[in-house]
């Protein structure tokens, strides 16, 4: 291609924050949950969309905290995180037995 400007894809993106009672990794729904569970979040493939929903967990200050959008792709079983990163965050902590990693080793 030429000089020009080319149009770039969209990556894909999950909404993620903190939960604020527990600290745990969450991610927002189509029906505005907070899941742990990173296949359950919703998918936004439009770059506005995903401001709109990123704007909409910034206001949940008694909710969550630290919001972001992590960038994600379309997996069998729901969304996937791309980033070592967000991989690493939905496994949860790792240094005592508790929470995601426990129930992981039942």
């Amino acid at each position: 291609m030429g000089t020009g400007q080319m149009s770039r894809a969209y990556t894909p993106k999950v909404v993620t924050a903190n939960a604020l009672a527990e600290g745990d990794v969450v991610y927002l729904t189509s029906d505005d949950r907070w899941t742990r569970d990173h296949a359950e979040a919703e998918l936004i493939e439009d770059e506005a969309h995903a401001q709109l929903r990123l704007l909409k967990a910034e206001h949940q200050k008694n909710v969550v905290v630290g919001a972001y959008l992590a960038d994600a792709k379309a997996g069998p079983k729901g969304p996937e995180p791309i980033h070592f990163r967000e991989v690493f965050r939905t496994r949860g902590p790792s240094n005592y037995a508790h929470g995601k990693q426990e129930a992981r080793h039942v």
